[in-house]
């Protein structure tokens, strides 16, 4: 149950840090000493690895941080994924002064980019976790096991996505790392996700309350290994989209399933991304929830993140929270995908979806300009109020500060259009029948029209439209050719220039940090960046 995460987490369970080695600049993680391996509970181990997602470091927001080198606010999980991920695209936009936000904003980063080298070091920390857990417990349960394999392959696939070709290593060991390229990468995750699949639990939709709510199951796996097959060609240079298909299928023939009612004032979809999204049926759509607490985990860096940053003190009515940051907000690119002509509403959220005719544009438009001229005002860009810690019951929630909203870094929703697009691309690069009908679903969901036939290019808005700002369009533009190289898709600030200009295609990976190549004599730059 929910509980299981968010009670052992934020206590005594954090104790079990005390001879774990944060991870360092240089991929050196220093291991537990053999002698107090009698003294970590496996149990505490366990919920560490997941931890790594959810908050910075033990003690919550303003307690110490896994990551040296960076501010521990800064340094969460889902912060640093989602700024590489939206800032770089077409979808969104920030004009804070931390130092490497311009970068993300222009397609400017190179290695010494200092959030890149957060992001990954933060990645690298949770696989310290999850190796030390294996090489201590691993017999102790083989389902949690095999959680712990899951979570590891998935800081894996990120680093893969991201950097492409990447350090390896599954133990605790005081030899430097080999480099793995990125093809071998692929090829290990997906064994590994094969190889434990049959030990985790059977897919099945929990709410907070549920046993297992917040830990991974069958149906991650499925996931997980259709997000690896759909963007194959990318990894590999070989495409796999029957593999992708096949998998997303079993991710929505599972007992998960998309929220289709929605109850009160708030819509299905909004329902999602709400302070009780754990205790809703919005819950059942939820494959991977990070869990959220506004007393026992709180960060700078997760829920509260997605919400604070998109706020301004203007949009205390779409809120839930204290905290109004007013720093990411909408490129106009995202709001043509339901205003192509640019004669979008001036209006609050509910009522700007109203106008889009779409359950999903969850937008606020109200004293704000479509175009991005300052990239410094927050009121120069239409503001996002998809996140919010409100309850749809009107209850409030713990703490007025930091939200009980849960993060789905993993939903149904992403089958449905991962079995549409896999199967368009074997049709010729056309939806229609039963991948039509499954972005029918996702359409329909959210009150949206719908279509007998889609193109690739409707693919890729609908994945923008589907899942705008949570942290993964870098991914869906590489694969669609829309990011970096020449393309004939451009976007507000684009490379630079305020029309949009393509940028070199080599930036369609980050940069191995300066650090971990001076650290570690066995890794090789990626190419461009050298």
């Amino acid at each position: 149950m929910k509980t299981y995460i968010k009670n052992i987490i934020p206590a005594a369970a954090f104790l079990l840090a005390v001879g774990l080695g944060s991870c360092t600049k240089d991929l050196d993680v220093t291991p537990i000493d053999p002698n107090l391996n009698t003294e970590i509970q496996p149990e505490a181990l366990f919920n560490k690895c997941y931890a790594n997602i959810a908050v910075a470091g033990n003690g919550g927001a303003n307690g110490d941080c896994d990551v040296d080198g960076i501010d521990g606010g800064t340094s969460g999980y889902v912060r640093q994924m989602w700024n590489a991920n939206e800032l770089t695209t077409d979808e969104a936009i920030c004009g804070w002064g931390d130092e490497g936000i311009a970068n993300f904003v222009y397609n400017t980063y190179d290695a010494s980019h200092p959030m890149l080298r957060g992001y990954y070091y933060r990645l690298y920390t949770g696989i310290s976790f999850c190796n030390q857990y294996l090489q201590v417990f691993e017999g102790y349960n083989s389902t949690m096991t095999a959680e712990i394999r899951f979570i590891r392959a998935l800081n894996y696939f990120f680093l893969m996505d991201g950097w492409g070709n990447v350090p390896f290593v599954t133990s605790i060991t005081s030899e430097k790392p080999q480099q793995y390229s990125r093809s071998e990468m692929f090829n290990w995750i997906e064994s590994e996700l094969l190889e434990i699949e049959p030990q985790l639990s059977e897919a099945k939709a929990k709410k907070s309350g549920d046993s297992g709510y917040g830990r991974v199951d069958k149906a991650a796996a499925w996931l997980l290994l259709a997000r690896l097959y759909l963007n194959a060609e990318v990894y590999t240079g070989s495409a796999q989209w029957s593999k992708a298909a096949q998998y997303a299928q079993q991710v929505i023939n599972s007992n998960y399933k998309l929220n289709t009612t929605g109850t009160g004032e708030w819509s299905a979809y909004q329902m999602l991304f709400m302070g009780d999204n754990g205790e809703t049926s919005a819950a059942y759509e939820a494959i991977f929830p990070i869990l959220q607490d506004g007393e026992r985990t709180t960060s700078w860096g997760t829920s509260l993140f997605m919400i604070a940053s998109t706020h301004d003190a203007d949009m205390v009515d779409s809120n839930g929270t204290t905290e109004t940051w007013g720093g990411n907000r909408a490129r106009p690119q995202l709001i043509q995908k339901w205003f192509p002509n640019n004669n979008a509403p001036e209006a609050g959220p509910k009522d700007f979806a109203k106008a889009a005719k779409d359950d999903r544009a969850i937008i606020d438009s109200r004293g704000r300009t479509l175009n991005n001229d300052d990239v410094s005002t927050f009121k120069s860009g239409y503001a996002v109020a998809k996140w919010n810690n409100f309850t749809t019951t009107g209850a409030t929630t713990k703490s007025a500060q930091f939200p009980d909203t849960d993060f789905f870094l993993m939903r149904i929703a992403e089958a449905y259009l991962t079995y549409a697009e896999a199967l368009a691309r074997q049709n010729g690069g056309t939806a229609t029948g039963e991948a039509a009908n499954a972005i029918n679903a996702i359409r329909s969901r959210a009150n949206a029209s719908t279509k007998d036939s889609y193109t690739l290019d409707d693919i890729c808005d609908e994945w923008c439209r589907e899942f705008y700002f949570e942290g993964r369009r870098r991914m869906d533009l590489v694969r669609f050719g829309n990011f970096g190289g020449s393309t004939n898709y451009n976007w507000q600030w684009k490379g630079s220039a305020y029309a949009g200009r393509s940028f070199e295609a080599y930036r369609n990976v980050f940069a191995i940090p300066t650090t971990d190549l001076t650290a570690n004599p066995n890794l090789v730059q990626n190419e461009g960046y050298r």
